[in-house]
């Protein structure tokens, strides 16, 4: 996408903060976030569009890109890893809610679900 969603100075997450349509010059201002795909390197915007005009056909992945196998797994858990979808990710996101679902219950408390959840992120 070649959009850029980091400061070049801090590295911190840009947003965006206006819109204008070039035929009626109508302009939206606010603050809104860029899609996490937006993201995404050159070369992992490429495998995206490959995976998807193969509709997720690994052995056409594999074909069309000339690599193997492990390749083609290992480069959709980084795009999915990046995108907040990988298994790590939803890995987290489940014990994170199974400790708030027992603070919840009164089977913890603050302080302990407090360090669990510190603790994940580590």
């Amino acid at each position: 996408m070649n959009i850029p969603v980091k400061c070049p100075c801090c590295h911190g997450k840009l947003l965006v903060t206006e819109f204008s349509c070039p035929d009626c010059k109508t302009t939206i201002k606010g603050n809104f976030e860029l899609p996490a795909v937006a993201g995404l390197e050159a070369e992992e915007e490429a495998f995206v569009n490959v995976f998807l005009a193969a509709k997720g056909n690994i052995k056409e992945v594999e074909r069309r890109l000339g690599v193997s196998y492990p390749t083609v797994k290992a480069r959709l858990e980084a795009v999915l890893n990046k995108l907040g979808l990988g298994a790590m990710q939803a890995e987290t996101r489940r014990r994170r809610l199974e400790i708030l679902e027992r603070l919840e219950r009164g089977e913890i408390g603050a302080r302990e679900a407090a360090a669990q959840l510190k603790a994940l992120e580590a």
